[in-house]
Parts: structure tokens; sequence; C-alpha cells
């Protein structure tokens, strides 16, 4: 029986065994409706609050500042919308590799009379806070920016991107989907008006996220219905997975520092050992401000459904994308925004590490990539 390794968790990660047991007595015993107000209701509220506490405090934010949504991609409809259309018109500002939740919000905005700008990126996947500053106008009522790429890893320059925005008054949303809880997150340094993040990536359950709102900052919900979360975000609220998000921001608070250097190293093993047993191997994204777990390959002449596939076969999960475009047969937009020729980006596969890897699964992928690739590339006439 093959080992089994998981190198996926940029796509999903595996709910930690403290959130699962958090979690347990709010799908029984404790399962009233936190809008209630008997007291099974109130120990409800409760429990969603302490949450919000969690978070906030993670985030060095007011729990007030806090939504809770039920996706990443709720979370940035929700903030891309909501800004653009509580302003009623204007201009909007954005990466061309940016996660799809953010530039269908952005493309849905051009259909209701909208101008969005979709800076580009260098080969490294990173964006120049210079085109964000000529990108802007007068009538520019949002930029958003992702805190890191899903695919290739890099991480933006938000810190100047913020002070861009600041100086010339303008709100800033960052997809940070991909960082919290992997890297830290300043709010006030950044100068991040709103910030996305999701459960699901720091080992807490799916289905529930967030939306840090700066106290002061102009917008108007997209989801009509009761006075949830104070009339931000209608909708009754999950509180089992509410509460397992809190848990897992408690084990990120703890864990995140010493997971980083850990996970880093392992990263740069599993690539340095790929490029010395495989030819014609690339790495995507910037080679040192990249997400400690994101290792993101190009093997020439091989295209990445192969050899997922054929990694598959021997127990190890990875990707040819984001899991939310893995099955197309299209090159990454990603990728082919950072001016990767086509030849390499169909031989895209990214490997995401996280708090279960180990050196011995890194040196079973490297074994199993060499000749899988070799034999790929022995069938393929693009190769010979």
């Amino acid at each position: 029986m093959n080992r089994r390794v998981y190198l996926d968790h940029n796509a999903s990660t595996p709910v930690h065994p403290d959130v699962v047991n958090a979690m347990l007595p709010y799908f029984e015993e404790r399962f009233g409706n936190p809008s209630s107000v008997h007291g099974f209701g109130r120990e409800a509220r409760d429990a969603v609050e302490g949450a919000r506490e969690q978070i906030a405090g993670f985030l060095r934010a007011r729990a007030d500042e806090i939504v809770f949504t039920s996706g990443g991609t709720e979370s940035d409809n929700f903030a891309v919308k909501g800004v653009a259309l509580a302003a009623g018109t204007g201009h909007v500002i954005t990466s061309q590799i940016e996660h799809h939740a953010v530039l269908r919000s952005c493309q849905h905005l051009e259909t209701l009379g909208f101008d969005v700008t979709y800076v580009p990126v260098d080969r490294n996947g990173m964006v120049n806070p210079d085109d964000v500053r000529r990108a802007i106008r007068a009538d520019t009522v949002l930029v958003s920016i992702m805190h890191a790429n899903s695919e290739v890893g890099t991480i933006e320059p938000i810190r100047e991107i913020g002070q861009v925005t600041r100086e010339r008054a303008v709100t800033f949303h960052v997809d940070g989907v991909q960082t919290f809880g992997k890297v830290p997150i300043d709010l006030e340094a950044f100068g991040i008006d709103l910030l996305s993040f999701s459960s699901h990536k720091v080992y807490g359950p799916k289905g529930v996220a967030g939306l840090y709102i700066r106290k002061g900052t102009r917008m108007i919900s997209v989801q009509h219905g009761g006075d949830h979360e104070r009339r931000r975000r209608a909708g009754t609220e999950n509180v089992p997975a509410i509460v397992g998000f809190g848990q897992a921001v408690e084990v990120r608070a703890r864990d995140m520092q010493a997971e980083a250097i850990r996970v880093t190293a392992l990263r740069d093993r599993l690539w340095d050992g790929i490029r010395a047993a495989v030819p014609d191997v690339s790495l995507n994204g910037h080679p040192t401000e990249r997400l400690p777990g994101t290792c993101n390959l190009c093997f020439r002449h091989v295209e990445s459904e192969s050899i997922v596939l054929g990694l598959d076969l021997k127990g190890i999960g990875v990707s040819a994308g984001s899991a939310c475009t893995s099955g197309s047969v299209e090159p990454s937009y990603v990728l082919v925004a950072m001016g990767v020729p086509l030849e390499w980006s169909m031989g895209a596969v990214r490997c995401s590490l996280g708090r279960s890897t180990t050196s011995e699964d890194i040196d079973y992928v490297i074994e199993s990539v060499e000749p899988l690739v070799a034999k790929l590339r022995s069938l393929s006439p693009a190769a010979v």
C-alpha cells in the first residue's frame, strides 16, 4: 500500500482535533438559535460572540468589526460589491491574478457601469505599488489586492499599497484567505480597511469565514433578510462552525510562527530535491516573498493533469492550480498574467504543505516525481 501524502493545504486543511472537540457540543446539547431570547438561544449567542472576540483579538481589531460569512467567496463578494454599490458609481482597481471571487465580482460591477482597472504583475506574480498609484483616479472607490496568491504563493507588497490608498483616501480591501493564520497581518500598518479570511484554510471547518470591516467604512449589505451580524449579513449563524473557527484561530495564534519556519524548510527541501532530480523544471512565484508552504513548479513538455493523476496513484495529493479551477484544460490565468510560456505553464503543479507534512513525506514525493515525469516525457512528442 502506498504512503498517503497530502500536499494540497492551500485548497483545504484537515480540521484540527481541538477544533472538532470545541464544535461537538453545539451539534447536540447547545443547539439553540443565537437570535432566540431564551436560555438555549443565549447560550448559542455567547458562543458566537466568544468566537468573534477570539478572531478580533488575533487580528488586533474590534469585535464589532468582524462579520461572519459562509466562505471566502462570500467575504470577497461582500467587500467588493458592498463598497462599490454604496458609492453608486465610480472606478475600482484590482490585479490580474486575484481569486475569481474578486475578479468576477469586478466583472459584474462593469455590467452595472463601473470602470475597473486590472493592474498587471511581474514574472514573480508581484504587483507594483506604483502601478496602483498611477491607476487611482478622482472617482476611484476601491482598491482590492490579495495578500498572497493561492497558486504561486507570492506575497504582495500590501504595506506599500496600503500607504498609497491611505494617501489618496481610497478604501482598501485585501483578500487574506491564503495568509490569515500563516503569516502576520497588521491591519493598521498595512492600511487595510477590509480583510477577507476563511476557516478551512487554517484547520477549521468549511462553510464559515469572516470579513473585517474597519469602523467607519462605507458599504452596504448584499444579502438581505433578518438583522443578523448587526444588519450587515442576514442569515442564521452557523454556530458549530463559528465556534470551530474561533478555536482554530486560537491554535494558529499558538503554532503559526513555529510552523511557518518548519514548513518553509520542507518547502525548500522539496524544490531542491526535485530540481536536482528532474531536468527542465522551474519554480513559479517569488523566490523568497512566498507563502511558507507553497511550491508551484512547471515541468516543461508535460501536462499538469497527467502529473496530478500519476501522483494520485502513488497516494500523493497535489493540484494543477487552485482548487477552484482544477479540471480546466486551459493554462492557469495566473501563470499567463505572469508571462510564463505555454510549453511550461501547461505543466504547472502546486504542492502546498501543512502541519502534518513530514520530511519523510517530502522525500517520498521527490522519489515519486522523478520516474513519473521521465515516463510522461518519453510519451510526449513535444519532449522528444
